[in-house]
């Protein structure tokens, strides 16, 4: 029984040694990597009400059956997890206008410029709009 405790002993070393150079380079590239989103993809703030309810951008939707959350280090996050989480993240819809995909977006990704629903209404107010110069403001009783 002596004989095998030697290879194994040697095997055991270089396994180790093997994981332990590895480290480093896993570490590094885990860091360098740019996330490239679909040009498809849409700007949104997201809060996760009760799954699979979302509220985006405060109009109340949906996310898909097989929809799929990646965090900031894309990693897949369940959507029970994010409960009640204001996130920017980008997000693409399927043809029914329901949530198929979301990246939740690190400081410097929510920087850039993307299109987004945003908030729409079809109405303004006269407190919003702008008056003549020299017409006096509008008095109420």
């Amino acid at each position: 029984m002596n004989r095998c405790r030697p290879v194994f002993a040697a095997l055991l070393a270089s396994s180790t040694a093997l994981v332990f150079s590895l480290a480093p380079a896993t570490a590094a590239h885990a860091q360098a990597v740019q996330r490239n989103f679909p040009a498809k993809a849409l700007r949104g703030s997201m809060v996760v009400v009760q799954p699979p309810l979302v509220a985006m951008d405060d109009r109340p939707t949906r996310f898909t059956a097989g929809a799929r959350i990646l965090n900031t280090d894309n990693s897949l996050v369940r959507p029970s997890s994010l409960v009640n989480q204001e996130l920017t993240v980008n997000y693409t819809l399927d043809q029914r206008g329901q949530i198929h995909q979301v990246w939740i977006l690190t400081a410097a990704e929510a920087k850039e410029k993307r299109p987004g629903y945003g908030t729409q209404r079809n109405f303004t107010f006269e407190s919003q709009q702008a008056s003549p110069a020299g017409t006096p403001a509008p008095t109420t009783n």
